[in-house]
């Protein structure tokens, strides 16, 4: 018999959709993947000599639970030049990538009974892990065209149980990137009913046009005090496998997710600390050249989405995703199978064209499909074509 947790919480969907698409790959099919949330990019050359360093040099021993102190410091030293953040090296914790950064801190602050926030859609890993400790997840729509914060809905949704609240910008699955003035508001919120912020902030290089990433934890001592600051490396330096990731706050919630890593995981792996210390202290052109690659493929795919009968998709600023509505193609179908919803749209997308998005119902919201554009240009147009022919054979 399972323990009765295991029936509050349920496991990944995109997970699950990364092992299907390799399931079909490993049958020979010339699957597209726009649902992979990684770069397409390898790690660049300096980043894995540091690594292989370590390796030679036998850096390969158990480290300090929340990270070798080169890496603290250069983290703390890359949130004051670019996040106008002051945190000590005591109050940064490496962890396990910044999935297992926004669980712990989840867990050291929220108890059985507790609500935190959610502005949906949101990233899938949010909605379980609260649940997980036990918690209740708040959903809160955000601006309808703009993806952005609703600062009124989210003030109605607060009450005497409200602990935390968790935010993403740039946002997966929108690509919004919430503006200063918003975030002000929000923290504005935080303070008047005395709840947490933490905010992943893991694609904060990842951004275009005139959009500036903005953290909330810089506003004030207060604010600072209240909120966690989440990060990493996997998207602005193409280091999903490597698994390291940050966050940062006050001692006293420092103190607790060390306490939690403890008997968890521990440290995290001491090579990829190796690595992750020389992404900070090295070149940053690799990252340029990637986002100045990803700049294209957005307006690429948004161009192609405009020419679709019917298709609505917000303009994102940020991260790698689109979330174009689909729903004009409910009720349709294709060869003789009726499309009720985006995960159907999505399923038999797959089955038909090899082509697999994710559902918006796997970020809390109907109607929408997420497209990920960390893809060659090469695939991409291959994918649309596919789609482009697959929609115009509904009926």
């Amino acid at each position: 018999m399972l323990a009765e947790r295991m029936n509050t919480f349920s496991g990944s969907p995109t997970s699950a959709l990364i092992a299907k698409v390799a399931e079909l790959r490993a049958e020979g099919k010339d699957i597209i993947s726009l649902n992979v949330g990684e770069p397409d990019f390898g790690t660049p050359d300096y980043i894995k000599c540091g690594a292989i360093k370590a390796i030679v040099d036998n850096f390969s021993k158990y480290t300090a639970g929340n990270g070798i102190i080169e890496l603290r410091r250069l983290i703390s030293k890359k949130l004051h030049e670019d996040n106008n953040l002051e945190y000590t090296t005591d109050e940064i914790c490496a962890t396990v990538g910044a999935k297992q950064a926004i669980f712990n801190s989840i867990m050291a602050l929220v108890d059985p009974g507790d609500e935190v926030l959610l502005p949906v859609p949101c990233w899938v890993s949010y909605t379980e892990m609260i649940k997980f400790a036990g918690a209740k997840p708040v959903f809160v729509d955000v601006e309808a065209e703009t993806f952005d914060l609703d600062i009124e809905a989210l003030e109605k949704a607060v009450t005497t149980k409200t602990k935390a609240i968790v935010i993403c910008t740039p946002n997966n699955p929108t690509g919004a990137v919430y503006s200063e003035g918003t975030l002000r508001k929000l923290a504005d919120l935080a303070c008047k009913y005395d709840f947490y912020i933490i905010t992943d902030e893991i694609y904060e290089k990842l951004i275009y046009d005139d959009a500036k990433h903005f953290s909330i934890a810089s506003i004030s001592k207060d604010v600072w005090n209240r909120t966690l600051t989440v990060n990493g490396f996997s998207k602005a330096y193409a280091m999903t496998g490597w698994r390291i990731g940050y966050v940062a706050a006050n001692k006293t919630i420092i103190d607790a997710i060390k306490k939690i890593q403890s008997q968890t995981t521990s440290a995290t792996s001491a090579i990829s600390q190796k690595a992750a210390v020389a992404a900070l202290s090295g070149p940053q052109h690799d990252l340029e050249v990637m986002v100045a690659e990803f700049d294209k493929r957005r307006i690429y795919l948004l161009q192609r989405l405009a020419e679709m009968p019917g298709i609505s998709c917000a303009k994102p600023r940020g991260a790698f995703y689109l979330l174009p509505d689909f729903s004009c193609y409910f009720g349709k179908k294709y060869r003789g199978r009726e499309i009720k919803d985006a995960v159907d749209f999505a399923n038999i997308l797959l089955e038909a064209v090899l082509v697999a998005l994710v559902p918006g119902e796997a970020f809390n919201i109907k109607g929408k499909v997420r497209l990920s554009y960390s893809n060659s240009m090469e695939n991409l147009k291959e994918a649309m074509d596919r789609i482009q022919s697959f929609v115009r054979e509904l009926e």
